[in-house]
């Protein structure tokens, strides 16, 4: 069966429109942070894997991070472990560590490899504690406990989370050794620090230092909304890093946006081309950030535009 002339049309604008982004990026890296509703919608579950196949084959790199926070609390509740979050972040005691090993290591990780290779690719799963891929320490959070009194007599409490973690460092001979070898590594969040003790880490800081330590051309980090919003939910498109450092001063950029944010930024500033915060809910979102011209949320570069 022949095609008709309007869909050949079709298929060749959109091949000659790919076909610049094609020549710049092959031989690049792209770090790609999967959340959100992409992780749990069996369609973008399965797009998702399709656009990472296509860019290796065009010859781009993409190193996947990935999260789990639902797969986690579904798997708390079924054990009757309940969860409690400070500032979005899951206390994590060392029950509840087993658990994130358990979902982010093995379910989740194998699920999105299985998928990748089903799709053509070569993916491996590795964690944060692989060849001490993610070295970590423990994250301390602290918060003002007097208030009311003036600033010089307020004193900082020390929160405990548990064994939730910042990166120390990113050991890229791991990653180097995979893509090299034509594999496209899939990372669980979870890092290690000297003594062998495992911590539960934000897959966007993961992801955002990634994209740092490689130099990465992009870092794309898929969400559940359409991108960055302005107070009057206006998606914002090209920004620059001053630019988004002011909406957070401002106020309009708060919450659970803020690490997502932080993350890209502190890759732009360390020499990342591009951040991207991407609509995971769009299938194949990926593939239209990289090889449109009008792409899909929003982008962050050291410049405006």
């Amino acid at each position: 069966m022949s095609l008709s002339i309007e869909a050949a049309k079709n298929i060749t604008t959109v091949l000659s429109e790919a076909l610049p982004y094609i020549q710049q990026f092959t031989g690049k890296t792209i770090v790609i942070k999967f959340g959100g509703n992409a992780m749990v919608d069996d369609k973008l579950k399965a797009g998702f894997a399709k656009d990472i196949v296509m860019m290796k084959l065009v010859g781009i790199n993409p190193v996947i991070v990935h999260g789990g926070g639902p797969q986690i609390g579904n798997l708390l509740t079924e054990l009757g472990i309940q969860s409690h979050f400070v500032d979005g972040m899951r206390v994590t005691d060392s029950k509840t560590m087993d658990v994130v090993e358990m979902v982010l290591g093995g379910a989740v990780n194998k699920e999105i490899v299985h998928l990748i290779n089903q799709a053509g690719g070569k993916a491996v799963g590795v964690t944060g504690k692989d060849g001490q891929l993610i070295k970590a320490k423990k994250l301390k959070l602290s918060e003002n406990t007097s208030k009311k009194k003036a600033p010089e007599l307020q004193v900082p409490e020390i929160i405990d989370i548990g064994q939730v973690g910042e990166v120390l460092s990113i050991n890229t001979d791991v990653i180097d050794m995979l893509t090299s070898s034509n594999f496209i590594p899939v990372i669980a969040p979870i890092g290690v620090d000297d003594q062998g003790r495992s911590y539960n880490i934000n897959a966007d800081l993961v992801a955002g230092k990634i994209a740092e330590v490689l130099k990465a051309e992009k870092l794309m980090l898929l969400t559940n909304v359409s991108g960055l919003q302005d107070k009057n939910g206006k998606v914002l498109t090209g920004l620059s890093t001053l630019q988004v450092d002011n909406l957070i001063t401002d106020g309009t950029i708060y919450g659970g946006m803020l690490p997502k944010i932080k993350s890209a930024l502190n890759a732009v500033k360390s020499g990342t081309i591009s951040a991207h915060i991407i609509d995971g809910r769009v299938n194949h979102a990926a593939l239209l950030e990289i090889f449109t011209d009008q792409g899909v949320g929003t982008k962050i570069t050291s410049k405006k535009g």
